[in-house]
C-alpha cells in the first residue's frame, strides 16, 4: 500500500510546537486518526466525521495504528529544524519559492499547489506560515504517512 497525504491549516501563533500540540489535541479528540478512521478525507472542514477518541492518549493511538502510523498529524512528535521521521521541519525558503513563487504563500495558493506534499518524504511533515493581506493569519502542517 502508499502513503497518504496529510496536511492542516490552522489559526497562526508564533509558538509553532503549541500550535502543533494544539491541532494534535483537537484531531485526537475528534478520533480523527486511524485505526479509528482509516482513511482521512482533506482538507478537514467542520462537517468532516470526528467519531471521538478511541484510545486513552495520543501515545496510545500512535501504538493502536502499528506500522501504518495514524495517518495524520498524531504521527508528529515534535518540531526540529532538519527534516526527519515523525518530527514537523519549516518547509526551505527555496521551496516556498519553487512551489508557489513566493516566500509569503497565500492560502490560495496553497489549496492550489497541494500537490507539492507528493515531494515530503513518507513519515515527514513541513509546516509554513500562510499571509493575508502580507500578515500572518494561519500555519499550515502537512506531511506523508507512512503507510
Amino acid at each position: 500500500m502508499g502513503g497518504h497525504p496529510y496536511y492542516y491549516l490552522v489559526k497562526h501563533q508564533p509558538n509553532v510546537e503549541a500550535a502543533l500540540e494544539d491541532l494534535q489535541e483537537s484531531e485526537f479528540q475528534a478520533g480523527r486518526y486511524n485505526p479509528v478512521l482509516p482513511f482521512l478525507q482533506f482538507p478537514i472542514r467542520p462537517d468532516s466525521p470526528a467519531p471521538g477518541p478511541q484510545h486513552d492518549s495520543i501515545y496510545e493511538a500512535r501504538e493502536a495504528a502499528e506500522e501504518c502510523g495514524t495517518r495524520s498529524i498524531l504521527d508528529i512528535t515534535g518540531i526540529s529544524e532538519w527534516p526527519d521521521f515523525c518530527v514537523a521541519s519549516p518547509l526551505a525558503e527555496e521551496d516556498l519559492e519553487r512551489y508557489f513563487g513566493t516566500q509569503r504563500p497565500t492560502k490560495e495558493m496553497v489549496s492550489r499547489k497541494i500537490g507539492f506534499l507528493s515531494s515530503v518524504k513518507r513519515g515527514h511533515c513541513v509546516y509554513f506560515t500562510v499571509f493575508e493581506a502580507g500578515q500572518p493569519s494561519e500555519l499550515f502542517f502537512g506531511g506523508y504517512s507512512f503507510d
